[in-house]
């Protein structure tokens, strides 16, 4: 069964698993200890260090390892805003951040301090001279991350580092999603990353910080980790997530130039195979491995559970692959399609035959998927009422793909010009409705609140 969410997890590499389970019977020991298996212990411990350090681009005593990438964001975001509490308390952060970076940011604002969200446009990426924009007398820290995480689109790391450096303030790089395909731009002055995201034990995480960089971290004091990661290493795991680095970036060259080449026929093929889709995500400035497609008319939920009985492991950020029933923020940020969202991202060695299969099986499973929901005409008759502004369509209560399904049966119901007005509680409709509207060349009036919900009003022109 083809394992396509390898943005996610991906899966442990061998030599990963080489190393854990040698380290496993040479590893055990208190690192910190004189004794001889403390001694060994603490070799092994050292030489993780000096290789994933190698990889990041830093020296060893730059770098601890965190219990996760995500403990690895929070400790290196609170300790270097601590560590510049006298400038201030006002942090700049992208739009299309990984949550754990947008929560520490929320904390931040909860316990007094303030955060300015830099937008992003159609394909994810911040634009030139943003952050510098962003930037302000009170401002302790930046963050950006080196490649989105749901559309795979690169950020401009050296610009904005250069920009944070004129100012004077250092930038965090989360390079979760970027670090197995190379090096980050340098100018960063703290870096976070994950080993499951290149094929190491999940429970591990990295945290880099320049000398220089101011940082006080934390919580309590504790020996180990230089005081910035505290309790007793996960040797063994270290050890593995260290060598399955240094693995991967060996391969990375010629593995992301063949899996470049396969996300590329995704990327190309989809539309063509598949109507009403939008690829997103920056087509030419990605990571190799990863694509993201959305499809009207579709249930997101849906298509991946008919996608994983078809033997195919994607992921979404969907609205309605969420308990929240609220559009992903990355989605959101770029104004794109949310509904029918589909992200594959391959794993390393990936064959070839898999892609063309997925390939034959998506249109089938889309088209199953609408015809399920009804579209283009929706299941059940949409409540419609006549005004003087047009066509009415109650979609309240309804959750996407629903209230675009209506829109899409009733535009043909008002003469050219007309206007139709689809009344929505679903948080997806903010992006859905007015995508629709570009895919089928029509016109996106613009929204106003309704006594329930949002209305929003779409033109006819075709």
């Amino acid at each position: 069964m083809p394992y396509f969410d390898a943005a996610s997890a991906a899966p442990l590499h061998p030599v990963a698993r080489q190393a854990l389970l040698a380290s496993l019977d040479e590893g055990w020991a208190d690192p910190a200890r004189l004794y001889r298996e403390g001694r060994r212990a603490r070799l092994l411990l050292d030489a993780a260090r000096e290789a994933a350090a190698e990889a990041v681009g830093c020296r060893p005593d730059e770098l601890v390892f965190t219990p996760s990438g995500t403990r690895a964001v929070h400790d290196g975001l609170a300790g270097a805003l601590a560590g510049r509490r006298r400038t201030g308390r006002h942090l700049v952060v992208s739009a299309v951040e990984h949550s754990s970076v947008l929560a520490s940011a929320a904390a931040l604002e909860a316990a007094g301090g303030s955060f300015t969200t830099v937008p992003v446009d159609r394909a994810g990426r911040v634009a030139p001279g943003a952050y510098a924009a962003a930037l302000r007398p009170d401002t302790a820290l930046a963050a950006l991350q080196s490649a989105n995480h749901e559309v795979g689109t690169e950020q401009p790391v050296a610009e904005a580092a250069e920009e944070c450096r004129a100012a004077g303030v250092p930038l965090l790089v989360d390079a979760a999603q970027s670090l197995a395909w190379g090096p980050v731009a340098s100018g960063w002055s703290l870096l976070t990353a994950s080993a499951h995201k290149w094929g190491g034990p999940s429970g591990v995480g990295l945290l880099a910080v320049r000398k220089g960089t101011r940082f006080a971290f934390q919580g309590p004091a504790d020996e180990r980790e230089s005081g910035r990661a505290p309790g007793f290493p996960d040797l063994p795991a270290i050890v593995a997530a260290a060598a399955s680095l240094r693995a991967v970036r060996q391969e990375a060259a010629e593995e992301g130039a063949r899996l470049r080449a396969l996300v590329e026929r995704i990327r190309e093929r989809v539309p063509a195979l598949v109507p009403d889709v939008e690829v997103v995500g920056d087509p030419v400035r990605r990571l190799p491995h990863l694509v993201t497609f959305s499809c009207l008319y579709v249930d997101g939920e849906t298509l991946l559970h008919a996608l994983d009985r078809a033997g195919f492991s994607v992921s979404s950020g969907s609205s309605c692959t969420s308990s929240t029933l609220a559009p992903s923020h990355v989605l959101q940020a770029m104004g794109v399609l949310s509904e029918g969202n589909v992200r594959v991202s391959l794993p390393p060695g990936t064959a070839e035959e898999d892609v063309e299969r997925f390939l034959d099986v998506l249109p089938g499973v889309v088209a199953s998927v609408r015809q399920h929901l009804g579209a283009p005409v929706a299941p059940a008759p949409a409540a419609r009422t006549a005004s003087e502004s047009g066509l009415v369509i109650d979609s309240l209560g309804k959750r996407c793909p629903i209230p675009v399904i209506e829109l899409a049966r009733a535009i043909g119901d008002v003469p050219v010009g007309g206007l139709v007005t689809v009344l929505s509680d679903d948080g997806a409709a903010r992006l859905d409705i007015p995508a629709w509207c570009d895919m089928r060349e029509q016109e996106y009036v613009g929204e106003r609140p309704a006594e329930r919900g949002t209305a929003y009003v779409v033109r006819r022109l075709t």
